[in-house]
Protein backbone atom coordinates (compact mmCIF):
# COMPACT_ATOMS: atom_id res chain seq x y z
CA UNK A 1 0.00 0.00 0.00
CA UNK A 2 1.86 3.41 -0.99
CA UNK A 3 0.07 5.45 2.29
CA UNK A 4 2.16 5.49 5.30
CA UNK A 5 0.17 3.54 8.68
CA UNK A 6 -1.63 6.98 10.27
CA UNK A 7 -0.36 6.59 13.89
CA UNK A 8 -2.91 9.03 14.97
CA UNK A 9 -6.07 7.53 13.31
CA UNK A 10 -4.94 4.10 14.75
CA UNK A 11 -5.60 6.26 18.42
CA UNK A 12 -8.46 8.00 17.28
CA UNK A 13 -10.09 4.01 16.51
CA UNK A 14 -8.84 2.91 20.29
CA UNK A 15 -10.28 5.77 21.70
CA UNK A 16 -13.86 5.36 20.07
CA UNK A 17 -14.09 2.00 21.33
CA UNK A 18 -13.51 3.08 24.56
CA UNK A 19 -10.21 1.34 25.10
CA UNK A 20 -6.88 1.67 26.75
CA UNK A 21 -4.14 0.45 25.47
CA UNK A 22 -3.76 -2.15 27.69
CA UNK A 23 -7.57 -3.61 26.43
CA UNK A 24 -6.46 -2.90 22.94
CA UNK A 25 -3.53 -5.53 23.51
CA UNK A 26 -5.91 -7.99 25.23
CA UNK A 27 -7.99 -7.65 22.72
CA UNK A 28 -5.67 -7.89 19.72
CA UNK A 29 -3.39 -9.79 21.26
CA UNK A 30 -0.28 -7.32 20.51
CA UNK A 31 1.62 -6.33 23.18
CA UNK A 32 1.23 -2.91 24.86
CA UNK A 33 4.73 -2.27 24.40
CA UNK A 34 4.06 -2.72 20.44
CA UNK A 35 0.93 -0.80 20.57
CA UNK A 36 2.55 2.11 22.38
CA UNK A 37 4.94 2.40 19.41
CA UNK A 38 2.84 2.12 16.84
CA UNK A 39 0.69 4.99 18.36
CA UNK A 40 3.87 7.36 19.01
CA UNK A 41 4.94 6.09 15.33
CA UNK A 42 7.76 4.75 16.25
CA UNK A 43 7.65 1.62 13.64
CA UNK A 44 5.63 0.93 10.67
CA UNK A 45 3.34 -2.30 11.22
CA UNK A 46 3.86 -5.45 9.78
CA UNK A 47 0.40 -6.65 7.33
CA UNK A 48 -0.12 -8.96 10.23
CA UNK A 49 -0.76 -6.51 12.70
CA UNK A 50 -2.75 -4.11 10.82
CA UNK A 51 -5.42 -6.95 9.98
CA UNK A 52 -5.15 -7.29 13.87
CA UNK A 53 -5.94 -3.68 15.07
CA UNK A 54 -8.88 -3.89 11.97
CA UNK A 55 -10.63 -6.66 12.80
CA UNK A 56 -10.53 -5.49 17.03
CA UNK A 57 -11.31 -2.41 16.25
CA UNK A 58 -14.00 -3.01 13.69
CA UNK A 59 -12.50 -0.75 11.12
CA UNK A 60 -11.44 -1.35 7.50
CA UNK A 61 -7.60 -1.75 7.05
CA UNK A 62 -7.82 1.28 4.41
CA UNK A 63 -9.16 3.47 7.55
CA UNK A 64 -5.57 3.03 9.11
CA UNK A 65 -3.89 4.63 5.81
CA UNK A 66 -5.71 7.32 5.63
CA UNK A 67 -4.21 11.18 5.45
CA UNK A 68 -5.86 12.75 7.47
CA UNK A 69 -4.97 15.29 10.51
CA UNK A 70 -6.51 14.84 14.29
CA UNK A 71 -8.42 18.03 15.98
CA UNK A 72 -7.98 18.29 19.45
CA UNK A 73 -10.91 19.10 21.27
CA UNK A 74 -11.46 22.82 21.63
CA UNK A 75 -10.18 24.81 25.31
CA UNK A 76 -13.51 25.26 25.70
CA UNK A 77 -14.02 21.53 26.95
CA UNK A 78 -11.26 21.94 29.13
CA UNK A 79 -11.83 22.55 32.86
CA UNK A 80 -10.33 25.53 33.22
CA UNK A 81 -12.68 27.16 30.78
CA UNK A 82 -15.99 25.53 31.90
CA UNK A 83 -18.09 25.85 35.44
CA UNK A 84 -19.70 22.54 34.71
CA UNK A 85 -17.96 19.62 36.75
CA UNK A 86 -15.07 18.60 34.50
CA UNK A 87 -15.05 15.89 31.47
CA UNK A 88 -13.22 13.07 32.54
CA UNK A 89 -9.88 11.82 30.80
CA UNK A 90 -11.33 8.99 29.08
CA UNK A 91 -15.11 10.36 28.07
CA UNK A 92 -12.54 13.60 26.62
CA UNK A 93 -10.96 10.93 24.49
CA UNK A 94 -14.24 9.51 23.61
CA UNK A 95 -15.98 12.57 22.51
CA UNK A 96 -12.34 13.41 20.53
CA UNK A 97 -12.61 10.53 18.86
CA UNK A 98 -15.93 10.76 17.65
CA UNK A 99 -15.87 14.24 16.80
CA UNK A 100 -13.09 13.46 14.27
CA UNK A 101 -14.28 10.39 12.95
CA UNK A 102 -17.26 12.57 11.76
CA UNK A 103 -15.40 14.92 10.37
CA UNK A 104 -13.30 12.40 8.19
CA UNK A 105 -16.71 11.40 7.06
CA UNK A 106 -17.93 15.25 6.29
CA UNK A 107 -14.60 15.95 4.75
CA UNK A 108 -14.95 12.84 1.94
CA UNK A 109 -18.62 13.68 1.89
CA UNK A 110 -18.48 17.30 0.47
CA UNK A 111 -16.33 16.44 -2.30
CA UNK A 112 -19.56 15.46 -4.02
CA UNK A 113 -21.35 18.51 -3.13
CA UNK A 114 -20.66 22.66 -2.73
CA UNK A 115 -22.09 23.82 0.32
CA UNK A 116 -23.37 26.95 -0.60
CA UNK A 117 -24.02 29.70 1.75
CA UNK A 118 -26.66 32.27 1.73
CA UNK A 119 -25.72 34.37 4.95
CA UNK A 120 -22.67 36.42 5.65
CA UNK A 121 -20.93 34.70 8.68
CA UNK A 122 -19.19 37.60 10.88
CA UNK A 123 -16.66 37.99 12.95
CA UNK A 124 -16.17 40.64 15.82
CA UNK A 125 -13.39 40.27 18.77
CA UNK A 126 -15.16 42.43 21.61
CA UNK A 127 -12.42 44.49 22.76
CA UNK A 128 -11.38 45.56 19.28
CA UNK A 129 -15.58 46.54 18.61
CA UNK A 130 -15.43 47.75 22.27
CA UNK A 131 -18.68 45.84 22.11
CA UNK A 132 -20.29 43.27 24.62
CA UNK A 133 -21.92 40.42 23.76
CA UNK A 134 -25.18 41.59 23.86
CA UNK A 135 -24.65 44.42 21.40
CA UNK A 136 -23.45 41.97 18.93
CA UNK A 137 -26.29 39.47 19.07
CA UNK A 138 -28.54 42.11 18.54
CA UNK A 139 -26.07 43.19 15.05
CA UNK A 140 -25.95 39.28 13.78
CA UNK A 141 -30.30 39.75 14.23
CA UNK A 142 -29.33 42.79 12.11
CA UNK A 143 -27.28 41.43 9.86
CA UNK A 144 -28.85 38.35 8.86
CA UNK A 145 -32.16 40.34 8.91
CA UNK A 146 -34.21 37.68 11.85
CA UNK A 147 -37.64 39.56 12.24
CA UNK A 148 -38.22 41.25 15.89
CA UNK A 149 -39.37 38.71 18.35
CA UNK A 150 -39.08 34.52 19.07
CA UNK A 151 -35.69 33.03 16.70
CA UNK A 152 -37.40 30.39 14.87
CA UNK A 153 -35.07 27.65 13.42
CA UNK A 154 -32.27 28.64 14.89
CA UNK A 155 -30.49 25.31 13.03
CA UNK A 156 -32.06 26.69 9.54
CA UNK A 157 -30.42 30.29 9.96
CA UNK A 158 -26.86 28.65 10.97
CA UNK A 159 -26.73 26.23 8.19
CA UNK A 160 -27.73 29.30 6.02
CA UNK A 161 -24.76 30.72 7.27
CA UNK A 162 -22.45 28.32 6.17
CA UNK A 163 -22.11 26.23 9.58
CA UNK A 164 -22.72 22.15 9.84
CA UNK A 165 -24.65 20.96 12.45
CA UNK A 166 -24.10 17.15 14.05
CA UNK A 167 -26.68 15.99 16.07
CA UNK A 168 -24.84 13.26 18.10
CA UNK A 169 -25.42 11.45 21.70
CA UNK A 170 -22.81 12.05 23.55
CA UNK A 171 -23.86 9.23 26.36
CA UNK A 172 -22.35 9.68 29.74
CA UNK A 173 -20.75 13.26 28.25
CA UNK A 174 -20.92 16.56 30.32
CA UNK A 175 -20.84 18.61 27.58
CA UNK A 176 -24.15 19.85 25.65
CA UNK A 177 -22.21 21.14 22.67
CA UNK A 178 -18.51 21.78 20.74
CA UNK A 179 -17.44 23.33 18.00
CA UNK A 180 -14.46 22.63 15.97
CA UNK A 181 -12.71 24.79 13.26
CA UNK A 182 -10.75 22.87 11.21
CA UNK A 183 -8.87 24.19 7.56
CA UNK A 184 -10.79 23.14 4.73
CA UNK A 185 -14.16 22.91 6.31
CA UNK A 186 -16.81 24.94 7.59
CA UNK A 187 -17.40 25.55 11.52
CA UNK A 188 -18.82 22.28 12.57
CA UNK A 189 -21.04 22.74 15.89
CA UNK A 190 -21.66 19.41 17.70
CA UNK A 191 -24.69 19.12 19.36
CA UNK A 192 -25.15 16.67 21.63
CA UNK A 193 -29.02 15.20 20.78
CA UNK A 194 -29.66 14.01 24.29
CA UNK A 195 -30.79 16.87 25.96
CA UNK A 196 -34.26 18.49 25.96
CA UNK A 197 -34.72 21.06 22.85
CA UNK A 198 -34.95 24.40 25.00
CA UNK A 199 -31.59 23.32 25.91
CA UNK A 200 -29.98 22.51 22.52
CA UNK A 201 -31.25 25.49 20.69
CA UNK A 202 -29.33 27.84 23.97
CA UNK A 203 -26.43 25.32 23.20
CA UNK A 204 -26.55 26.17 19.35
CA UNK A 205 -26.58 30.31 20.35
CA UNK A 206 -23.91 29.67 22.50
CA UNK A 207 -21.86 27.68 20.13
CA UNK A 208 -22.49 30.44 17.18
CA UNK A 209 -21.51 33.20 20.15
CA UNK A 210 -17.83 31.72 20.30
CA UNK A 211 -17.90 31.03 16.22
CA UNK A 212 -17.90 34.76 15.31
CA UNK A 213 -16.63 36.10 18.77
CA UNK A 214 -13.93 34.20 20.31
CA UNK A 215 -10.91 33.44 17.67
CA UNK A 216 -8.94 32.64 21.30
CA UNK A 217 -9.93 31.51 24.63
CA UNK A 218 -10.36 33.52 27.63
CA UNK A 219 -11.74 32.83 31.40
CA UNK A 220 -14.49 34.50 30.15
CA UNK A 221 -15.35 33.65 27.02
CA UNK A 222 -18.43 31.09 28.67
CA UNK A 223 -19.93 33.72 30.36
CA UNK A 224 -19.85 35.79 26.71
CA UNK A 225 -21.59 32.96 24.68
CA UNK A 226 -24.12 32.76 27.50
CA UNK A 227 -24.82 36.36 27.13
CA UNK A 228 -24.71 36.03 23.33
CA UNK A 229 -27.10 33.41 23.61
CA UNK A 230 -29.52 34.65 25.92
CA UNK A 231 -29.45 38.05 23.80
CA UNK A 232 -29.67 36.37 20.38
CA UNK A 233 -32.82 34.52 21.45
CA UNK A 234 -34.84 37.05 23.74
CA UNK A 235 -33.74 40.13 22.83
CA UNK A 236 -34.35 42.61 25.46
CA UNK A 237 -36.53 44.79 24.06
CA UNK A 238 -38.83 42.27 22.57
CA UNK A 239 -38.85 40.26 25.59
CA UNK A 240 -39.76 42.75 28.02
CA UNK A 241 -43.02 43.58 26.07
CA UNK A 242 -43.84 39.50 26.01
CA UNK A 243 -43.03 39.77 29.89
CA UNK A 244 -45.55 42.83 30.61
CA UNK A 245 -45.80 44.35 33.98
CA UNK A 246 -46.11 40.85 36.06
CA UNK A 247 -43.91 38.21 35.76
CA UNK A 248 -45.23 34.73 37.12
CA UNK A 249 -44.82 31.12 37.16
CA UNK A 250 -47.52 31.20 34.53
CA UNK A 251 -45.84 33.61 32.72
CA UNK A 252 -42.89 31.71 32.14
CA UNK A 253 -44.68 28.94 31.34
CA UNK A 254 -46.44 30.31 29.17
CA UNK A 255 -44.04 32.02 26.92
CA UNK A 256 -41.53 28.94 26.69
CA UNK A 257 -42.80 27.16 24.07
CA UNK A 258 -43.19 30.54 21.99
CA UNK A 259 -39.68 31.82 22.65
CA UNK A 260 -38.38 27.96 22.39
CA UNK A 261 -36.38 28.70 25.27
CA UNK A 262 -36.56 26.99 29.28
CA UNK A 263 -38.00 28.57 31.60
CA UNK A 264 -35.33 29.37 34.07
CA UNK A 265 -33.47 31.17 30.38
CA UNK A 266 -36.81 32.92 30.56
CA UNK A 267 -36.41 33.95 34.23
CA UNK A 268 -32.94 34.88 33.77
CA UNK A 269 -32.98 36.82 30.92
CA UNK A 270 -36.51 38.79 32.85
CA UNK A 271 -33.76 39.46 35.75
CA UNK A 272 -30.93 40.78 33.04
CA UNK A 273 -33.38 43.10 31.47
CA UNK A 274 -35.01 44.45 34.30
CA UNK A 275 -38.88 43.09 34.13
CA UNK A 276 -38.38 41.65 37.64
CA UNK A 277 -36.07 43.26 40.26
CA UNK A 278 -33.66 40.74 42.20
CA UNK A 279 -35.97 40.20 44.76
CA UNK A 280 -38.80 39.31 42.76
CA UNK A 281 -36.35 37.16 41.00
CA UNK A 282 -35.25 35.32 44.23
CA UNK A 283 -38.55 34.46 44.76
CA UNK A 284 -39.43 32.73 41.68
CA UNK A 285 -36.53 30.98 42.10
CA UNK A 286 -37.93 29.67 45.23
CA UNK A 287 -40.82 28.92 43.66
CA UNK A 288 -39.41 26.87 40.75
CA UNK A 289 -37.07 24.94 43.03
CA UNK A 290 -40.45 24.04 45.02
CA UNK A 291 -42.12 22.98 42.19
CA UNK A 292 -38.93 20.79 40.70
CA UNK A 293 -38.61 23.40 37.89
CA UNK A 294 -34.72 23.89 38.38
CA UNK A 295 -34.50 20.06 37.44
CA UNK A 296 -37.25 18.78 35.14
CA UNK A 297 -39.64 21.77 33.75
CA UNK A 298 -43.41 20.60 33.62
CA UNK A 299 -42.89 17.53 30.25
CA UNK A 300 -46.48 19.00 28.72
CA UNK A 301 -44.62 22.48 27.82
CA UNK A 302 -41.70 20.18 25.98
CA UNK A 303 -41.37 21.33 22.37
CA UNK A 304 -39.57 19.27 19.20
CA UNK A 305 -36.11 19.93 18.97
CA UNK A 306 -35.04 21.16 15.04
CA UNK A 307 -33.08 19.10 12.93
CA UNK A 308 -30.02 19.45 11.38
CA UNK A 309 -30.59 18.90 7.07
CA UNK A 310 -27.13 19.49 5.89
CA UNK A 311 -25.79 16.41 6.40
CA UNK A 312 -28.82 14.44 6.16
CA UNK A 313 -29.12 15.80 2.38
CA UNK A 314 -25.09 15.04 1.94
CA UNK A 315 -26.19 11.40 2.51
CA UNK A 316 -28.96 11.58 -0.16
CA UNK A 317 -27.57 13.17 -2.87
CA UNK A 318 -25.07 10.34 -2.61
CA UNK A 319 -27.33 7.34 -2.44
CA UNK A 320 -30.57 9.17 -4.69
CA UNK A 321 -28.49 11.35 -7.30
CA UNK A 322 -25.41 9.17 -7.73
CA UNK A 323 -26.26 5.93 -7.00
CA UNK A 324 -24.38 4.91 -3.96
CA UNK A 325 -25.37 2.04 -2.21
CA UNK A 326 -24.32 1.41 1.46
CA UNK A 327 -21.58 -0.51 0.85
CA UNK A 328 -20.41 2.08 -1.64
CA UNK A 329 -20.76 4.72 1.36
CA UNK A 330 -18.87 2.51 3.74
CA UNK A 331 -15.65 2.21 1.24
CA UNK A 332 -15.66 6.28 1.18
CA UNK A 333 -15.79 6.41 4.80
CA UNK A 334 -13.64 3.65 5.63
CA UNK A 335 -16.33 2.38 7.93
CA UNK A 336 -17.78 -0.67 8.42
CA UNK A 337 -22.11 -0.86 8.08
CA UNK A 338 -23.01 -1.32 12.13
CA UNK A 339 -20.73 2.41 12.43
CA UNK A 340 -22.14 4.12 9.35
CA UNK A 341 -25.65 3.26 10.74
CA UNK A 342 -24.97 4.46 14.37
CA UNK A 343 -23.56 7.27 13.65
CA UNK A 344 -25.68 8.28 10.29
CA UNK A 345 -29.74 8.35 9.44
CA UNK A 346 -29.92 6.64 6.21
CA UNK A 347 -31.07 7.73 3.43
CA UNK A 348 -31.60 11.26 4.71
CA UNK A 349 -34.23 13.71 3.97
CA UNK A 350 -34.24 15.53 0.90
CA UNK A 351 -35.36 19.37 0.64
CA UNK A 352 -32.31 21.19 1.93
CA UNK A 353 -31.18 24.08 -0.60
CA UNK A 354 -27.69 24.50 1.05
CA UNK A 355 -25.70 21.86 -1.61
CA UNK A 356 -25.49 21.86 -4.99
CA UNK A 357 -23.61 18.64 -6.24
CA UNK A 358 -20.39 18.51 -8.19
CA UNK A 359 -20.61 17.74 -12.09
Amino acid sequence: MDRRFNDSLMRIARQARGWSQTELSRQSGISQGYLSKLENGMIDPLDDVVDKLSASLSFPRTYFFEPDHISGLPVSVHSMYRKKASVGQRAQERLEAEINIRLMHIRRLLKAADFETELELPSFELEEFDMEAEQIASLLRRTWEVPSGPLKNLIGWMERAGIIIFQADFDGLAVDGVTVRQSGLPPCVFLNRGQPADRQRFTLAHELGHIIMHRLPSPSMEDEANAFASALLMPANDIKRALGKKVSIQKLAALKPVWRVSMNALLYRAKTVGAVTPNQAQYLWRQMSALGYRRAEPPELAFAPEEASVLSELLRIHIEDLGYSIADLCTSLHVHEADLRRIHSLPGRPGASHLRVIQ
